[in-house]
């Protein structure tokens, strides 16, 4: 059988280099690239054709939700996993909402990542032990009311958005909500993708429209 062709999307190289060196260790395994970021990966990724990427999700610029997000609409043939530091509800929920087939975190086991790899390959869907045990505690408990004028945005984008209204800023929001600011920064570009607007005060403009405030 040909190996599973694999292209690393991630913004810190020794990761990448270190990542790359595992990897190669795997005969059913070849890296055919890497990108620093999600609008290099999509450039990337449309001239290598992998079966499969490995997405992180905070990077600078396009970040990995919305990558994810734009590969899976123009390649569905590709397979996104996602492997990042981040874990939190929102996070996990907005990469498979954007079509990631896994979810993995940073440091797992090889023969973790290389089953997971394989998994999406092959169309499964594939979650690390923590991820999993997120999910299950996230359908177990009752689920907090969203807004109905937005329901494309998850609870904590539509509770960003409402501090966005406001006029708070994103350090003030990441104090309030106890994120870091990398994270609201994540949050609010999202949240503009998916209201298709191009800054805040179109955002503004959309929330007051639809009654948030």
């Amino acid at each position: 059988m040909s190996p599973i062709r694999v292209l690393v999307v991630d913004d810190h190289p020794h990761f990448i280099t270190g990542l790359r060196a595992l990897l190669d260790t795997a005969e059913v395994i070849e890296v055919v690239g890497a990108a620093r970021s999600g609008s290099e990966g999509l450039a990337l990724a449309s001239r290598v054709q992998p079966d499969v990427v490995l997405m992180d999700l905070t990077m600078p610029g396009m970040g990995g939700v919305e990558a994810t997000r734009q590969l899976t609409l123009s390649s569905p043939h590709i397979a996104v996993l996602v492997l990042s530091m981040v874990e939190d509800d929102d996070s996990v929920f907005a990469a498979l909402q954007a079509g990631a087939r896994g979810y993995l975190l940073k440091g797992a086991r090889k023969t973790e990542l290389v089953r997971a790899i394989q998994a999406v390959a092959g169309g499964e869907a594939i979650f690390g032990p923590a991820v999993a045990t997120r999910l299950v505690n996230y359908f177990a408990k009752p689920k907090p009311v969203g807004s109905a004028e937005f329901p494309q945005l998850t609870t904590r984008e539509v509770e960003i958005l409402r501090l966005i209204a406001q006029h708070v800023t994103n350090p003030e929001i990441a104090a309030r909500l106890g994120l870091t600011p990398k994270t609201v920064r994540n949050h609010v570009s999202n949240i503009f993708a998916k209201l298709r607007v191009a800054d805040r005060a179109q955002a503004i403009m959309a929330a007051r429209e639809a009654g948030l405030r």
